[in-house]
């Protein structure tokens, strides 16, 4: 056999096991924690205006990466509650596992007297 048709066989071995790995599926990960804030909503990364009262949130950066999760749902747990956000945006300061909530959002699981809480969350 000649070289060029042992790297013919070894790309097309790397190329079929490539394909066979299963992938990922972002919506069946779930157990991320973080901390939960809240911020004032507006035009956000995901290029769609969004007000405070609407169950929006700013994922963090780290997770974000280039836009790929706008539109994702997530379901958010604090200390009073539960609520399920539209990604709208992302958080430059979070840290990775932490959401930027709307303030009607985050009302829903915390006081906005904390300011910032415990949360954990997962896609819905």
């Amino acid at each position: 056999m000649h070289a060029s048709q042992y790297l013919v066989l070894l790309l097309t071995f790397v190329v079929s096991c490539v394909l066979a790995a299963p992938a990922v599926d972002i919506q069946r990960r779930s157990g991320y924690s973080g901390d939960g804030t809240f911020y004032t909503v507006g035009l956000g990364s995901c290029g769609k205006t969004n007000s405070d009262s609407q169950m929006v949130a700013a994922l963090n950066a780290p997770q974000m990466g280039d836009n790929k999760y706008c539109g994702k749902s997530a379901t958010v747990t604090g200390p009073k509650g539960e609520v399920t956000v539209k990604i709208v945006d992302t958080c430059p300061e979070c840290d990775s596992g932490d959401l930027d909530l709307s303030p009607a959002a985050f009302d829903k699981i915390g006081s906005e007297s904390a300011g910032r809480i415990k949360i954990s969350w997962n896609w819905a």
